[in-house]
């Protein structure tokens, strides 16, 4: 990354390298794997992509009345609690992740198209409080998006261990399956040595 005194051009690069790790947390994962509940809360890789579209959409497309024409059915008034954190059976992995890439598009859009500091409204905040810039909105999503990326970080190195921010950045010191063992149960012992002192 090169130095730049452009504020749209580093939210841009931060906004998209959170899309891009979330996204390549799905490569080469079965349906049941991108899709499977693996904390007790449900948490999933597929649904978090499906969030993110739609706090993308919501945030940098509704809110500066600029609303994108997608249907999101499960944030409609009615749909169950949670309903945008998961994939139903009959939504393909391809239509959630097309919906998320066409979100981009539009949040891309509107951030060429406002000035950051352009006021909108947020029709799910209280009354009275739900006026925001867009350059609050595109930094609240980045936060979103980047926590959501290391949710996936974890749950897919649950899965099959693979780690990392994208494919050519593990983000971690290089060793062996030896070595990252050793490691681990040298955390383990530092826990349980804490545990026995307090």
């Amino acid at each position: 990354m090169t130095a730049t005194t452009d504020p749209k051009s580093d939210l841009r690069f931060y906004l998209q390298s959170a899309r891009d790790a979330l996204l390549w947390k799905l490569e080469g994962l079965s349906e049941y794997d991108v899709r499977r509940p693996m904390t007790p809360t449900g948490t999933n890789l597929l649904g978090m992509v499906k969030h993110a579209a739609s706090t993308e959409l919501g945030y940098l497309g509704d809110t500066f009345g600029r609303p994108s024409g997608e249907p999101l059915p499960w944030l409609d008034e009615g749909a169950e609690p949670n309903a945008d954190m998961w994939a139903t059976a009959e939504e393909s992995r391809e239509q959630i992740v097309g919906l998320y890439r066409r979100a981009w598009a539009h949040a891309d859009a509107t951030l060429d198209a406002l000035a950051l500091d352009t006021v909108g409204t947020v029709p799910w905040w209280p009354e009275g409080r739900d006026q925001v810039t867009l350059h609050h909105a595109v930094v609240r999503v980045i936060a979103d998006t980047h926590r959501h990326a290391g949710h996936a970080d974890i749950l897919r190195e649950l899965l099959d261990g693979t780690v990392g921010m994208n494919q050519g950045n593990t983000s971690i010191p290089p060793g062996d399956a030896a070595w990252w063992q050793d490691y681990r149960n040298r955390l383990e012992q530092a826990a349980l040595d804490a545990d026995k002192n307090a």
